[in-house]
């Protein structure tokens, strides 16, 4: 079983709304297991992320989706706390070739979402990490999904305290599928990327 974790922070709920939909789409391609793992400010001591059970379980993972909201046009406080903390794997090299991959939401459509994925991208890449970019091509999706134009990662704009836009839901279902699909394809089970 190919495992995904999907670490997140959220506040309003927003953010816990597209973890969910990730995972729905990682559960949808059998062989592989989605969990979703918030971050809690609880955790969080004199600003220093303290929560080393939640980080072995994204060690035992063969990718990781990485979510914040986008606070001030860029991962919330308590999201950047964890990406300290889990930059201790940085010296042993203990996520490299993981694949990763990044969401976020704001206000607005011009909320500055896209700063948040390119700060979670450079994460990824510090912790040597493959960055998995969204496969939707904006306007030519049948669906309408990606509404937001982003192909760096999933990007929304809420609709109201814990809502997201169910074309949001729907694009955060595919990004889990499609973290699913290379994982499996990574890991060398030999199953072929849908075409």
């Amino acid at each position: 079983m190919i495992k995904i974790g999907v670490v997140y922070h959220s506040v309003s709920g927003c953010s816990k709304a597209l973890a969910e939909a990730i995972v729905e789409g990682i559960h949808s391609r059998d062989g592989c297991e989605g969990v979703a793992l918030e971050i809690r400010g609880e955790k969080i001591h004199q600003g220093r992320f303290d929560d080393q059970a939640l980080l072995r379980q994204l060690d035992q993972c063969e990718a990781i989706a990485l979510g914040s909201p986008t606070f001030m046009g860029t991962v919330s406080a308590q999201f950047k706390a964890f990406m300290d903390a889990a930059s201790e794997r940085y010296g042993d090299r203990s996520w490299l070739d993981k694949l990763a991959t990044g969401f976020t939401v704001g206000s607005h459509f011009s909320g500055d979402q896209l700063a948040t994925i390119r700060t979670l991208q450079v994460f990824a890449a510090q912790m040597g990490m493959l960055w998995v970019p969204l496969d939707i091509l904006p306007s030519q999706d049948p669906q309408g999904r990606n509404r937001g134009g982003c192909q760096s990662g999933l990007v929304a704009v809420a609709e109201g305290a814990g809502e997201i836009h169910e074309l949001d839901r729907l694009t955060g279902v595919q990004l889990g599928r499609r973290m699913g699909a290379l994982a499996q394809r990574f890991s060398g089970s030999g199953v072929e990327l849908p075409g």
